[in-house]
């Protein structure tokens, strides 16, 4: 069955969007939701237990505060109040937490540790998915039930000043808001100063109930410089005074008790970034501060709580109903000053609701233990109760009360463990599909072929035995799935001829990849596989690295894996230079041969000390790759396991060493200026070289590196002008290569012109691209520069690898080069500082474009480079053989491979000019 090339690639890239969605649609399972009315109220309150009769009335304990004041400082790390160092931090909060009336805690927050569905955990009481991490670059109104709408619902009036997400998330629920952008990292002043601007005023008066503060500094200097910056203090004690003045008003009140709360949204790695699950950025504090709590005689060790449990805490301690989709319990820490009655309707409050939930999310919720537990205690309640209200009050009582009390909080416990991991729940099912049909891919290649047609063996392979035993396997993979685990899996949901109809369509399309890979594969003359060593490797490596992220060890710490993969590449083609360079290439009678012919065929030799020279240089190429690599390893550590460990990134940005970095950094920049202006016009190279400068010039500007001529008492700029001079060159340069790019495609078919506008488009991404990398990054971007061009130079070409092997080895640099940037598979080691480069505010697609780009800076210049790299090989391949290949020989070796060698220049030099010269 023929089909049309660009129909069979169009019909591959829809079922690789499909299987996209399918993995997507498994790996973020759906947020447990209650399925009752949108919203909780009083009303629906559970009646007080009573044994022996009808329930008693719904009677609801008296709020314990009148008013709230919530002060979130962004990604504040509970070892900067609680740690050793919280004395000297923020020492007034410290001294309260230490002596004064309150409660403090240590509150885990659950990944992702970003801004906007910490947000959501504080306000819902739920634990947001990873999709929400996409969704906090624009958050939408949060509709779901939770704290903000009961209390304005009750009629608290609201005040709100801070990150502006609070505002995007809670339309029209605050009587008074002013909003700050979050984005804008380089600033950490006045992002505070238009929060702290309103407080005077605010706490003078008495029109509000709730006080939100929602501070952004920190997290900003965090990003910029890290936890251990000499910027971490200063904002940490400008915190502590805005607390004590808080506390100082509240306390000349008088009214009735007050709530301080004190809590971070994330902590902050020790790169300063988040969004991991590492402990620094799951660890927050969370300080309560309120006259009905004990005044404490020293300092205790901070109980361990979940950040979900502050919602249910507020809104018993307001009064209001606890969000129905809540996970959280409450502290009981806040209760201890109440009565025995008013706990235990508290917990008993806070069961009703969690027991709720449970029955919403899980099947055999009557057997989960949490569930019964809580069941046994509030029948104990009920027992309790009848004795009160009969006027107990002997010991016995208060003995009875304080074991319910207990069987409440392990009843909370265990069902709160339950509803948070109903949410680690993937649909493995929809996973693997989703993975199958990437395989699909296997068969770009004859798509892309440079063939108009492709001849897919259909009929043969639905006649074939692989495919009946195929379908019958999957089937019953399929029914065995959904009769073990019904609700977990999508397709099991979806009728039987559908996923019939699927399967046998799964098993048409697996054969006839199977037929096409086995016509593609290359055969010897005895009708065996002849693969070589490299093709091994790059087959089983790629291979092998799929395999490896079935375990969450290995995705975690996945740049080992493609450390010792590329390792093994360099020794590979080790191996290979030395065959091929002093073992294939004597004649019979010793004398050396070429590696390559020259475009005169008749006059091949070259000069010795040529040959000589190519080939040690060639032999060096790849011990000097592994050079790079050791060294690039040791510049920033990476993964989850040891990525805390010092490396020689922070050596080179600590303070004292500052004239090293300098140095490093100009000579970085000077080589990258060598290795990128050969291919490139006059102008580019003017260009290049002033944005090469101006890079410099805006790190030294940030105070990154130094001038020569810079005192060292200069306050740091923002760098703007230097970031928007070089962005000028940056665009400069890609319009030069894009013109010429269009002029060899449209106006003079020019191949060396078309190559010239590739390499001018490369040329200005590295200069974006070195402007955009930290300061002690840049020996990464020098070192992938050099690594390109004498594996071009001596390895790719004069090997003769094929268009495959050179696009794989690509791939390889390329992921190993996205770890050698620091990167790793955590979202906390995305550098979002780096999207606000040049910019004076926030400007969201700027901002993730940029952001974006330096992450996968190394990805896409490899995958860049291979782009020029096969166009201009191709170029010179089209030209060898013209000079070496007669025309009835390139007819034969053309009919013979059954390959079109000159339809499509962009698969590169599939076929090169033999080591025999063959002469015209």
């Amino acid at each position: 069955m023929k089909v049309r090339s660009s129909v069979f690639a169009s019909f591959i890239l829809i079922f690789e969007v499909v299987g996209i969605a399918l993995f997507l649609r498994g790996f973020f399972p759906v947020p447990v939701k209650s399925s009752f009315s949108s919203k909780s109220s009083l009303s629906d309150q559970p009646k007080e237990p009573l044994a022996g009769s009808a329930p008693n009335s719904s009677r609801l304990p008296q709020p314990l505060f009148k008013r709230v004041v919530i002060m979130l400082v962004d990604a504040l790390r509970e070892d900067f109040v609680l740690g050793p160092s919280g004395r000297m931090y923020m020492p007034y909060t410290r001294h309260l937490v230490e002596k004064g009336s309150s409660q403090s805690f240590v509150a885990k927050a659950r990944p992702p540790t970003v801004t906007m569905p910490r947000i959501k955990a504080l306000t819902t009481g739920s634990i947001p998915g990873f999709i929400d991490v996409v969704m906090n670059l624009n958050s939408p109104a949060l509709l779901e039930d939770n704290l903000i709408w009961q209390a304005k619902t009750a009629g608290k009036r609201i005040v709100f000043y801070g990150d502006d997400t609070w505002v995007r998330l809670f339309p029209k629920h605050f009587m008074e808001y002013d909003g700050t952008t979050s984005f804008f990292v380089s600033d950490y002043t006045e992002v505070d100063n238009n929060v702290t601007r309103h407080l005077d005023s605010t706490l003078k008066r008495d029109d509000w109930d709730m006080l939100i503060l929602h501070y952004l500094g920190l997290d900003h200097i965090g990003h910029i410089s890290g936890p251990h910056s000499s910027l971490i203090q200063p904002k940490l004690l400008e915190m502590d005074d805005i607390l004590k003045k808080i506390h100082s008003a509240l306390e000349a009140e008088g009214s009735l008790p007050y709530l301080l709360v004190l809590c971070g949204d994330h902590g902050m790695s020790e790169t300063g970034s988040h969004g991991g699950s590492s402990e620094p950025e799951v660890n927050t504090p969370l300080v309560l501060i309120s006259p009905a709590f004990k005044r404490k005689v020293g300092m205790e060790k901070p109980a361990v709580v979940e950040q979900v449990d502050l919602t249910p805490t507020l809104a018993l301690g307001l009064g209001l109903p606890i969000s129905q989709n809540s996970v959280g319990r409450v502290i009981p820490g806040v209760l201890e000053e109440t009565s025995l009655r008013d706990q235990l309707r508290f917990l008993h409050l806070n069961g009703h609701q969690l027991s709720c939930l449970l029955k919403d999310s899980v099947a055999d919720y009557e057997k989960d233990p949490g569930f019964e537990q809580f069941r046994v205690a509030e029948k104990a309640h009920g027992n309790w109760m009848k004795l009160y209200l009969e006027g107990n009050t002997s010991e016995v009582l208060t003995n009875m009360g304080k074991k319910v009390l207990k069987q409440y909080l392990e009843a909370l416990a265990a069902m709160s463990s339950a509803l948070s991991k109903q949410l680690g729940k993937y649909d493995m099912y929809s996973m693997v599909a989703g993975m199958l049909l990437l395989i699909l891919l296997l068969a770009m290649p004859e798509a892309l072929s440079g063939a108009a047609s492709v001849d897919l063996p259909v009929l043969s392979a639905l006649l074939s035995l692989p495919f009946y035993l195929l379908c019958l396997l999957l089937a019953s993979v399929h029914v065995l799935v959904c009769t073990s685990a019904e609700s977990s899996c999508y397709f099991c949901s979806l009728s039987w001829g559908l996923v019939f109809a699927a399967v046998a369509f799964s098993s048409a399309m697996f054969c006839i990849l199977v037929s096409i890979a086995t016509r593609r594969l290359p055969l010897g003359g005895d009708g065996e596989w002849s693969l070589s060593e490299l093709d091994v490797l790059l087959l089983a490596g790629t291979v092998g690295h799929t395999l490896s992220l079935a375990a969450s060890s290995f995705v975690e710490e996945e740049h080992q894996t493609w450390y010792f993969l590329l390792n093994t590449l360099c020794l590979v083609v080790f191996q290979d230079v030395c065959r091929k360079y002093f073992r294939e290439q004597r004649g019979p009678g010793g004398d050396e041969e070429p590696i390559l012919p020259s475009k005169d065929c008749r006059s091949s030799a070259r000069p010795a000390a040529g040959i000589y020279s190519e080939r040690w240089l060639a032999l060096a190429t790849p011990p000097f790759t592994l050079l790079c690599c050791r060294l690039l390893r040791s510049l920033n550590q990476t993964g989850v396991q040891w990525a805390h460990l010092p490396d020689v990134g922070h050596w080179l940005n600590s303070s004292e060493h500052k004239l090293v970095l300098s140095l490093l950094s100009a000579f970085c920049l000077v080589l990258i200026y060598l290795l990128v202006q050969r291919r490139c016009s006059w102008v580019s190279k003017v260009a290049l070289a002033l944005g090469l400068l101006g890079v410099y010039s805006y790190r030294a500007a940030v105070g990154n590196v130094l001038f020569p001529w810079q005192h060292a008492g200069r306050t740091t700029s923002k760098g703007t002008v230097e970031a928007r001079f070089v962005y000028v060159f940056v665009l400069g340069i890609l319009f030069t290569g894009t013109k010429d790019l269009l002029r060899s495609q449209i106006i003079t078919a020019d191949a060396k012109l078309k190559s010239r506008g590739l390499w001018e488009i490369y040329s200005g991404l590295v200069l974006l691209a070195s402007l955009l990398f930290r300061a002690h990054n840049l020996p990464v971007l020098c070192c992938c520069l050099l690594i390109q061009t004498l594996m071009a130079q001596f390895i790719w070409k004069r090997l003769h690898y094929d268009a495959a092997q050179t696009t794989i080895m690509h791939y390889w640099f390329g992921q190993a080069f996205f770890y050698f940037q620091g990167n790793s598979n955590n979202i906390g080691t995305v550098d979002i500082s780096v999207g606000f480069v040049g910019l004076e505010s926030y400007v969201e697609a700027p901002a993730i474009f940029l952001t974006a780009l330096s992450t996968y800076a190394g990805p896409l210049l490899w995958a860049c480079h291979l782009v020029c790299y096969l166009s201009g090989a191709s170029l010179l391949n089209y030209k060898s053989l013209q000079w070496c290949i007669s025309p009835p020989r390139l007819k034969a070796l053309y009919t013979m491979s059954h390959i079109h060698l000159f339809a499509d220049t962009s698969m590169g030099p599939v076929l090169a000019c033999p080591q025999e010269q063959i002469r015209v």
